[in-house]
């Protein structure tokens, strides 16, 4: 029948619809469900978004100067970071690095499809030139981060999947503003540097807060291709002209005028010569060297430490250059190196420490010889601390106060008499032991004060056995701070035959300074991590080890000009006019350590003068005359910049005469 047959065609097209909609409905919950599991397959492994913020917190540690202003030295591993929040970061930076890396930044999903399709067309050479048109590369700010801080730059279908994946979570779980503050902290710059702030003080010296509009352009140039953008490679004319098309994206997408982009673009941009090196570096190389034994290697290089030292740069810098200069200077007397450390006795806070030019890096002299063996100078040798294999220099007769002290502690005071004249005194190491002064000369009975200020030896060697004793001398100058002396002792030591420390003795005649009280050296202030809590402070604080009335006699004599005359002249180097100076030099056997140490109540100046072979100076110079210079430029450099302090005169002491500096007088100077 006809209606039979229509009903059953029209049975036959619903079922005919009802399969082509079920394989339409099957079709689309396949391609719903396909990218969903493709999804989960790739997230399941990821690692949580917020998890590399752990990797971001691997910063460099950096050591500053006591302000905290001026940066000595960082210390990195294979990157080298500073975050710093994004309200330091200029406006025009950020606005550079969204108009060239990702100009919908603020509206889109944290992946940009049709930035996806343009990388798909630039893998298959269907590029557009980066310093032209519209193109601005294919991968979003969050894609960007999270290759930098997940995935490799292989070029797979897996990978890029992955990224997607995470950029997607990234941008569904924090705000747009945190995530580019990871970025402009995370990603690399060239150079070990990674973020704004590094890439900032890396290329032209100042926090990323201060550059101009120009300069933050050019960061935002380097992105795409760090290490060939860099200034310091030999790629600098695609680096500005990438600049310039930074600038020019600027405009177009309404950030500045086109007008204030060609101002820009005049500008001359000036890049720091070379990446910073090391200041005070054997200072800093030594601080490093204390953080290093305390907290270990890789806490340097991944914890973000600061370290705010005891160094003053002021003072550093004076006596970097009196150092170098005295150097110059001595090379005639054949003397090549130098080291020099200033101290605060009350505090014992390191103000200044070198060695030789400066230079850690400087070549070895002469350049043939083998480092530390046979170089005159070798700058990797830091002479002010010493090692413990080879601990320091013979100081000398400026170990000669130390058993002055003790004798004073023992109740002789500076009027007692000594008999200068030949003397034996007995077999020492298999040799009779007969020293000589200086001059060849004896004098007869002499005071101490004038035993001491004219640095008599025999009458110091009758003190050392007869008035303060060997072993008391040697306890005395232990709990002062001397750390280098070995048995077995003989009657020499009170002439330097034994090794010490530059760092010690300064430290040590620190202890006159005090009248008795004992600080070790100080090098560092405090150090924080990088959230800004302390780590550690230092706390030390005085300890007495001599009485104030022996310190005072000592003070006394060695600032005495009128005693030390006689053997040095009214204006020797250790002469301040206007300022109470106590000074003593030494001179080695053969003229080999050359030392003048010298203390105002407020700052110490030691300085040492020879060669680190131990080759012997030519032309006998003495201490007053190669290490002297140096002691009285940086000593009086520092005393014109400081209040006027003075000594308290110990009790009975006879008055101060003022000596008359229009007299010409002639004396040796030892």
């Amino acid at each position: 029948m006809p209606e039979i047959k229509f009903f059953r065609k029209i049975f036959q097209r619903k079922k005919k619809l009802y399969w082509i909609l079920r394989f339409l409905s099957s079709a689309l919950l396949l391609l719903v469900m396909v990218p969903f599991l493709v999804f989960i397959f790739y997230a399941k492994d990821l690692p949580r978004p917020e998890s590399f913020t752990e990797k971001q917190s691997i910063q460099s540690t950096k050591i500053f100067d006591r302000t905290g202003k001026i940066l000595l030295y960082e210390i990195y591993g294979e990157e080298k970071r500073t975050l710093v929040p994004l309200s330091s970061i200029p406006e025009y930076l950020k606005q550079a690095v969204i108009a060239t890396e990702d100009s919908n930044f603020y509206n889109n999903i944290g992946i940009d499809p049709k930035g996806i399709l343009r990388s798909i067309l630039i893998n298959l050479n269907i590029k557009e030139s980066v310093y032209s048109g519209s193109a601005v590369g294919g991968s979003t700010i969050p894609q960007q981060l999270i290759r930098s801080t997940f995935l490799t730059n292989e070029k797979t279908i897996q990978r890029k999947i992955r990224e997607i994946v995470l950029s997607l979570e990234l941008n569904r779980r924090y705000p747009k503003d945190q995530i580019l503050e990871w970025y402009l902290n995370q990603i690399p710059f060239g150079s070990n540097s990674y973020g704004v702030e590094t890439a900032s003080q890396t290329y032209f010296g100042k926090p990323v807060s201060e550059i101009s509009l120009p300069q933050a352009a050019v960061l935002a140039a380097l992105i795409q291709a760090p290490s060939r953008l860099s200034p310091f490679g030999g790629h600098k004319d695609e680096l500005l002209a990438r600049k310039d098309y930074v600038l020019n994206r600027l405009a177009s997408e309404g950030f500045i005028t086109q007008e204030k982009a060609e101002e820009a673009q005049k500008e001359e941009i000036k890049f720091i010569e070379k990446p910073m090196q090391i200041k005070a570096p054997y200072f800093s190389l030594w601080v490093k060297q204390q953080i290093t034994d305390r907290y270990g290697e890789e806490a340097l290089m991944k914890d973000g430490l600061k370290v705010y030292t005891s160094l003053d740069w002021g003072i550093q810098q004076l006596t970097e250059k009196a150092t170098k200069d005295g150097v110059e200077r001595n090379k005639s007397y054949n003397a090549y190196n130098a080291g020099a450390v200033v101290i605060d006795p009350k505090t014992g806070e390191v103000l200044a420490m070198t060695v030789g030019t400066g230079d850690y890096y400087a070549e070895p002299y002469p350049k043939n010889c083998t480092a530390g063996v046979d170089c005159l100078f070798d700058p990797r040798f830091n002479v002010v601390v010493g090692t413990k294999s080879s601990p320091g220099r013979q100081p000398g007769s400026a170990f000669k106060p130390f058993i002055y002290v003790t004798a004073f502690k023992n109740g002789y005071d500076d009027k007692t008499i000594i008999n200068d004249e030949l003397t034996s005194f007995g077999i020492w190491g298999g040799e009779e032991y007969v020293p000589q002064n200086y001059d060849g000369l004896f004098r007869g009975p002499v005071t101490i004060r004038q035993a001491l200020s004219q640095s008599l030896n025999v009458p110091a060697v009758k003190t050392l056995m007869n008035l303060a004793g060997l072993q008391e001398s040697i306890k005395t100058a232990q709990s002062m701070g001397i750390t280098t002396l070995n048995p077995p002792y003989g009657p020499a030591i009170v002439l330097g035959g034994w090794e010490v420390k530059l760092l010690d003795m300064a430290s040590a005649y620190g202890v006159f300074a005090t009248e008795g009280l004992k600080v070790p050296p100080v090098s560092i202030l405090k150090i924080e991590d990088q959230e800004g809590n302390i780590v550690e402070e230092n706390k030390k604080t005085p300890e007495r080890v001599l009485g104030k009335e022996e310190c005072r006699l000592i003070n006394d004599i060695l600032s005495d000009n009128v005693a030390r005359t006689p053997m040095f002249g009214a204006t020797s180097h250790l002469y301040f006019e206007n300022y109470q100076v106590a000074a003593k030099t030494g001179t080695t056997d053969s003229f080999r350590d050359c030392w003048t140490i010298g203390y105002a109540p407020s700052v110490v100046v030691g300085i040492w003068v020879g060669n680190n072979n131990n080759e012997p100076m030519i032309r006998r110079q003495p201490a007053a005359t190669v290490a002297g210079p140096i002691f009285h430029e940086i000593m009086e450099k520092i005393l014109s910049k400081s209040p006027e302090e003075y000594f308290t005169r110990p009790e009975g002491a006879a008055p101060i005469i003022i000596p008359d500096n229009n007299a010409t007088q002639t004396a040796p100077q030892i």
